[in-house]
């Protein structure tokens, strides 16, 4: 062998990570390019970062290495991406407006990558046992895309034998974003991807201890999404569409309640 000229071997070995490092990125720039005018954003994990910290009943069913990525919705997302696909599709709309926007948009990602295999779970999907397909929470924390705080994360328990439920809260939107759904590649594996931590925004216990009270015990009021100082949250328009029963959303959209076959989350 010639100085200087690594073995097949060595030289493999060296460029596998520039070659899932670049291939995570093409995949993130592509979704990027095609969520992010739509006000959605997707975050880049492994599933076996999600399994790790999951009991198996919640695992998903990908080698730990598998591409993944959860993907958010953003305060512009009802501007961007719901209102002109209602405009658009008004008389085909026969479920949550939200979820079949939501699902059109992922389904047509699907088509930005004819040659890998897309597999999209979406929120409100459950399984037959009635457990949902993919805790939302953990998935945004593991990704790095939001910091999911629970009652683990308070020193001094101040709720005895209280069920007290956990809330993720993102570094520039607070509670003002939701958690549409995931997208998996499953023949893109990339054992050498670095995880990034979440931005632990509420970091004094003072202030976890508001927000999980705010959140469990006064949720309607939307008080614990600005336990943080946001950049951007929903508009008044999009504030009134979510605090307006389900049955009753349709309305606000110009859309009929006549629509066959409508069923609401």
């Amino acid at each position: 062998m010639r100085a200087g000229v690594p073995s097949g071997r060595n030289y493999r070995s060296r460029g596998a990570p520039r070659a899932a490092a670049a291939m995570e990125r093409r995949v993130a720039e592509r979704l990027g390019s095609a969520l992010g005018p739509l006000g959605l954003e997707a975050h880049a994990f492994k599933v076996g970062w999600y399994n790790a910290v999951l009991q198996p009943g919640f695992h998903l069913p990908y080698p730990d290495d598998t591409l993944a990525f959860v993907v958010l919705s953003t305060p512009s997302m009802f501007d961007k991406a719901l209102k002109p696909f209602v405009n658009k599709e008004r008389l085909k709309i026969i479920r949550d407006p939200v979820d079949q926007c939501v699902s059109h948009h992922l389904s047509r990602v699907k088509e930005k990558f004819p040659d890998q295999r897309v597999d999209v779970m979406f929120d409100y999907e459950m399984l037959p046992s009635r457990k949902p397909k993919f805790l939302a929470q953990t998935a945004a924390h593991v990704a790095g895309a939001a910091y999911y705080y629970q009652r683990k994360d308070v020193k001094l328990d101040p709720w005895g034998k209280k069920k007290i439920f956990g809330v993720c809260i993102h570094p520039k939107y607070g509670g003002w974003f939701a958690i549409r759904g995931l997208l998996l590649f499953p023949d893109i594996q990339v054992p050498f991807l670095e995880q990034p931590a979440p931005v632990d925004c509420v970091s004094t216990e003072e202030k976890r201890i508001e927000l999980l009270e705010q959140f469990n015990f006064h949720w309607q009021d939307g008080r614990y999404r600005d336990i943080i100082d946001v950049k951007e949250r929903y508009s008044e328009e999009q504030k009134a569409y979510f605090a307006t029963p389900p049955a009753e959303r349709f309305r606000l959209l110009g859309l009929s309640q006549e629509a066959p076959r409508i069923s609401f989350h």
